[in-house]
């Protein structure tokens, strides 16, 4: 086979294009080493409706305890009790490792926070999370996608935004360059098993030289393949004593931990935590839940240290519990949860929020807790002051957001 520089120069784009469309980098027209302006937004969507009541307790609340005889942990300073935070919230004991990061002022908890849907039912209220869109307003793309589309200053790389999963999201839907991988290991390259080993030397030899769009594709995505394998051929090593729990979130974390450390040009990533939809015994089912989120972004945060003046972590779910317990020791579908806000740009240790009360007059009409805060609102402020990205307007249309003052520039 001849050589690169034998080939005329539309011959050789054609066979660059081929062979990368066998190779699945088709859609590679970018540069790893260029980062993002703002910082890495990691979000944890946290599927089947999470209890905020429940990971964040009402306890100076007095009609708390009486809707919850059974789920309520015990008031804050007894054994197994509540981990107090401001004398009227508290994190469930289960989350007590995320208490030091709130003291420190990097954990920002926003409640009676939700969407705008109304229906109660998963599917439907995760699609309005995931779109960022109001009630039954019907859009293509995920809230994600369209903040990378219209981010004023793009990253270059092929990994711009990962979700850790099987399938990508709907929040990224539409957006150049996102990926679903279960690991870093399984970013590589593509080729049937007839091309041999010499594969990898041709696309060197192919895009080697060259000043066009495609050769430069070629070199780019060849350099962060070659970064990947050396990230993978050795044991992860997390650092600041961090110990990450098994399951989704730990395993998830601790990849996204290594992209963001590996300097790829991540921007985004998405891990998910399934399993709150708990209508009976629920204690007992989402007590591990609240142990891997706990003990996950605490670690997250450890290992990352430095760098997460420049992380910002939002933990949120597409709808809460209602007030009143049911008969199983459950909780049903309802409205206002809570979502956690964790990064070195974030103004933390305070719970943000208008706090609509428990009372049965301050319910909504179905029992449950109100929103106050849309979940638009916090997102759009990260976006603009974190992410660095001004087109609000695109990224969530049709809606005006309110800043909580949550966040501070970056």
């Amino acid at each position: 086979m001849a050589g690169h520089t034998s080939i005329p120069g539309q011959d050789r784009r054609r066979r660059r294009q081929g062979i990368l469309r066998a190779s699945g980098l088709q859609s590679v027209h970018v540069a790893p080493e260029t980062g993002p302006r703002g910082d890495v937004l990691v979000l944890v969507f946290l599927r089947g409706g999470m209890d905020g009541l429940h990971v964040v307790p009402a306890h100076g609340d007095p009609h708390f305890r009486p809707n919850r005889p059974t789920l309520a942990p015990p008031e804050p300073g007894r054994p197994g009790g509540v981990v107090d935070l401001d004398g009227h919230f508290g994190l469930h004991p289960d989350l007590a490792p995320l208490s030091e990061l709130f003291a420190a002022k990097e954990l920002a908890l926003v409640h009676a926070s939700g969407s705008p849907d109304r229906t109660l039912s998963h599917f439907e209220a995760m699609q309005t999370a995931e779109r960022g869109v109001s009630d039954g307003e019907s859009v293509a793309t995920g809230w994600l996608a369209r903040h990378l589309n219209s981010a004023p200053s793009r990253s270059d790389s092929p990994m711009r935004a990962v979700a850790i999963s099987d399938t990508l999201p709907k929040s990224l839907e539409g957006a150049l360059g996102a990926l679903a991988v279960n690991s870093i290991a399984e970013y590589r390259l593509r080729v049937p098993d007839h091309w041999g080993t010499g594969f990898t030397s041709l696309l060197t030899q192919l895009y080697g030289g060259g000043d066009d769009s495609l050769a430069a594709a070629g070199r780019n995505t060849l350099r962060l393949a070659h970064r990947l394998e050396s990230l993978v051929a050795s044991a992860y090593q997390p650092a600041g004593g961090a110990t990450y729990p098994g399951g989704a979130v730990g395993d998830g974390l601790k990849e996204v931990a290594r992209l963001i450390k590996a300097d790829v040009g991540l921007e985004i990533a998405q891990v998910d935590l399934g399993g709150w939809d708990a209508h009976a015994v629920q204690s007992a089912l989402v007590a591990p839940l609240m142990e891997q989120l706990g003990r996950g972004l605490r670690a997250f945060h450890a290992d990352l240290g430095d760098r997460m003046r420049t992380v910002t972590v939002v933990a949120m779910s597409e709808f809460g519990r209602r007030v009143q317990e049911n008969a199983g020791a459950g909780t049903d579908h309802g409205r206002g949860t809570v979502t956690l806000v964790l990064g070195g740009g974030i103004r933390g240790g305070r719970v943000y929020g208008r706090w609509p009360g428990l009372a049965p007059a301050q319910l909504d009409t179905d029992g449950n807790l109100r929103v106050t805060t849309d979940f638009r609102d916090i997102l759009a402020e990260i976006v603009a002051q974190r992410l660095g990205n001004p087109r609000l307007s695109s990224v969530f249309p049709n809606h005006t957001a309110r800043f909580l003052g949550l966040a501070d520039p970056s």
